[in-house]
């Protein structure tokens, strides 16, 4: 019988099936970068919206959705960690990090939703519509 090969397919490794215990670690890792960008980002709002003080628009609404938002995404960083260090290949463990990442990615959901918030009240003029606002005062 004469073997087919598909050209481009030289990888022997490529026939083999994938460790899925690498696989979920690769993923829970590059998850918890975002999470630490978002992490940056939110504290970084925090900053500016505490710098302009209680007299700013929506001041008790920003600080409190981006407070929920950093606290989510240290919950979310933990799940993660616990995450990665669980060996899918074990079956008796299939199902706790099964619900632990259900968890974090209900966690996720909520934590794009209070951002989406977050940028909602916090958008500020800037470039453009700041230029135009100086000329034209309401």
């Amino acid at each position: 019988s004469r073997r087919h090969s598909i050209p481009g397919n030289s990888n022997p490794r490529r026939n083999q099936p994938i460790n899925l215990n690498h696989y979920a670690t690769k993923k829970s890792v590059a998850e918890s970068m975002l999470d630490v960008a978002l992490f940056m980002s939110n504290a970084t709002r925090l900053k500016a919206v505490l710098e302009q003080g209680p007299s700013s628009h929506y001041y008790t609404a920003l600080v409190t959705l981006i407070s929920i938002s950093l606290l989510l995404q240290v919950v979310i960083g933990i799940l993660l960690v616990v995450i990665a260090r669980l060996n899918l290949n074990e079956v008796q463990k299939q199902w706790r990090l099964n619900q632990l990442n259900n968890a974090a990615t209900t966690l996720v959901f909520i934590t794009v939703v209070i951002n989406v918030f977050i940028t909602a009240f916090g958008a500020q003029k800037t470039g453009f519509l700041t230029a135009r606002a100086s000329r034209n005062p309401l």
